[in-house]
This record gives C-alpha cells, structure tokens and sequence, in this order.
C-alpha cells in the first residue's frame, strides 16, 4: 500500500494511536521504514526547560515520549527511524512531508498541548491542509 510513511509524533496519547495506525499501513507494504518525526516547538521549548530541574532532563523526557513511540512499531515487526526537527511543528511537518515526498504522513489528532490547539489551530489540521499526499488524522 504505502512504502514512505512520515509518522508525526510527540509521545501524546493520541500519537501513540497514531504509530499503531502507521504500523498497519506498513504491515501492508513492502517493508518500509517509518519515519517518526519529532519536532521541538521552539515556543514550548524554553518553558520546557525552566519546568524541569535541567536540559538534561527534558531531553531525556522528550527521548522517552519517542522510545514509547518506536516501541509500538517494534512490537509490530515495523521498521522505524526518529527524526527531531525544530521549530513550528506544523511548518516543519509539512516541509519534511512535501521535500521528501512521503506517500502518507499520519498524525494524532491532538498532542499533548491542548491550549496551544485552542489558540493556534491544531497541528494536525495544518499538516492537512499544507501536506502534498494523504494525511490519516487519527483519534
């Protein structure tokens, strides 16, 4: 079906569903490799830090939300790669899918930051609307 799958994710509980959405699609090619991309929100990022006791422990935060992520591709015999990109999470998304002419980037439906969305529009909406090839929003 799909062989160059862009998994958006940020270890939130619907990008979590997202991964084993992309899991089945991938079950359903010829083997792809799945792309897990992660993208530090350059306006979140700062109060990320002043939040925790150190930058060493948002990274390894950030590094355990994307393990959760591959780790539910593992379990589905899916081959996966990360990617941390940053800056607008929306933007870069759709950036990396159009360059690299990914054939579906799936997303959750909403990430861990709900006033964001409220204020700013979802990032799944704009991947959908600024994305080249399909774009499967799961809930």
């Amino acid at each position: 079906m799909f062989n160059k799958i862009l998994l958006a994710s940020d270890g939130s509980e619907h990008a979590i569903e997202a991964a084993r959405k992309a899991g089945e699609l991938a079950q359903k090619g010829n083997r792809p490799l799945v792309t897990i991309v992660y993208v530090v929100d350059i306006e979140t990022s700062k109060s990320d830090v002043i939040s925790s006791h150190s930058l060493t422990e948002v990274h390894m935060i950030r590094n355990q939300r994307m393990k959760e992520t591959q780790e539910v591709l593992e379990k589905m015999d899916v081959l996966s790669e990360i990617i941390v990109l940053k800056g607008n999470p929306g933007a870069e998304i759709v950036k990396k899918a159009n360059k690299e002419e990914y054939e579906v980037v799936v997303i959750g439906s909403r990430g861990l930051n709900a006033l964001q969305e409220m204020v700013l529009g979802s990032v799944s909406h704009r991947v959908a609307k600024g994305a080249n090839c399909p774009v499967l929003i799961v809930k």
